[in-house]
């Protein structure tokens, strides 16, 4: 063994791998399955390296539409423009989008559908909700200052990343049993004199109305839409994935997401998920009883922001009120583990995603 003050490493001679090469159970990849799987984590890193000026709302939907080419078998895309978002009634992705330039900074929302090859009724429906500003500027609630990371917010997209990750892993994998719907609502946060303001009132696409009491609290009312279009679609379990608040890196890091979720089953199906891909993820209170009160507002049905303290907590405890209490839903903020200052983005999200996606397919609904 080298001695503490050797400068120069041990040079690897040889590494050998033995796994079964067919394709393996969930949480059991063969060597050929694994390959598959690092292609579609690399295809997420790329999505969140890329610049802001490169990776617009139009782009990121035209990568889902790639992924949808590259899959014809088993996936289909549609992409909503900004005429049909309206149409839907979708107000809270809406405003967040308002002041960014027409053409490709417009907003996209993305549908990505994976239906088994083996056809018939899947045994699960599943959702998967990615968070999609392709730049966060903070709106008028400028990110400025030492610590902002505005210069770092082109991966604010991470979550959409991870899910179109995972859908392009699910068309290489091919799981059975199980239907997957894909949706990102993408768009930029931007400032503008056609941006969304502190103490605006917004009505999301459920009725509900919401005062905005900081307009960088932005990723929350696009991932409200998203979510209702979700439950609309009668899944059996819905799964948002966001780089949603600074408070969660203070709580866990940057190599920990946080889980929340009032559905003991769905906690533990995606916590050994995360065990089984060396993804790490930690269940995190809700606590509804003790905080619900800070998502109120005395003009609205809700704030878009509670006080700093339990920051993450009452983000998650905003988007549970865009999910009904009978469907099965859980929050991952991967704020912190999406990416690395030594190595730009990580890709996580999508080994843990595509666990789970492929356990849903073996477990009887």
């Amino acid at each position: 063994m080298p001695g503490d003050n050797v400068e120069k490493p041990v040079a690897l001679g040889s590494l050998t791998f033995f796994a079964n090469e067919g394709k393996g159970s969930a949480g059991h990849l063969g060597v050929a399955e694994a390959i598959e799987l690092s292609h579609s984590v690399a295809l997420a890193r790329d999505l969140v390296n890329a610049p802001a000026n490169a990776l617009s709302p139009r782009a990121l939907a035209d990568a889902a539409e790639a992924i949808a080419a590259a899959h014809p078998g088993t996936m289909r895309c549609a992409v909503l423009e900004e005429a049909e978002i309206r149409r839907r009634g979708m107000g809270a992705f809406l405003a967040v989008a308002q002041g960014a330039a027409p053409g490709d900074g417009s907003p996209r929302f993305i549908h990505l559908t994976y239906t088994a090859p083996a056809g018939g009724a899947p045994l699960r429906k599943v959702c998967l909700v990615g968070k999609g500003i392709c730049f966060d500027s903070g709106g008028y609630n400028l990110k400025a200052g030492a610590g902002s990371m505005i210069e770092l917010m082109k991966f604010d997209m991470g979550g959409a990343a991870s899910v179109l990750g995972c859908a392009d892993a699910l068309g290489r994998l091919e799981p059975e049993g199980v239907e997957v719907h894909v949706l990102v609502a993408a768009c930029e946060n931007m400032v503008s004199a056609s941006a969304y303001r502190p103490g605006d009132v917004l009505t999301a696409s459920n009725g509900k109305t919401i005062e905005v009491v900081n307009t960088d609290a932005e990723g929350r009312l696009t991932l409200a839409d998203a979510l209702v279009f979700a439950e609309a679609l009668k899944p059996d379990a819905i799964v948002d994935v966001a780089t949603l608040t600074g408070a969660c890196i203070v709580g866990l890091g940057d190599k920990i997401a946080g889980l929340w979720s009032d559905d003991d089953g769905l906690a533990e199906q995606l916590l050994g998920s995360a065990d089984r891909a060396g993804e790490r993820a930690w269940r995190m209170p809700l606590a509804s009883a003790e905080y619900n009160d800070l998502t109120k507002s005395k003009i609205a049905d809700l704030t878009n922001c509670g006080p700093r303290a339990g920051g993450a907590i009452t983000a998650a405890l905003f988007l549970r009120e865009f999910v009904s209490e009978a469907t099965p839903w859980a929050h991952l903020d991967i704020a912190g583990p999406t990416w690395s200052d030594t190595t730009g983005a990580t890709g996580f999200g999508v080994k843990l995603l595509t666990d789970f996606v492929r356990a849903q397919g073996s477990r009887e609904a």
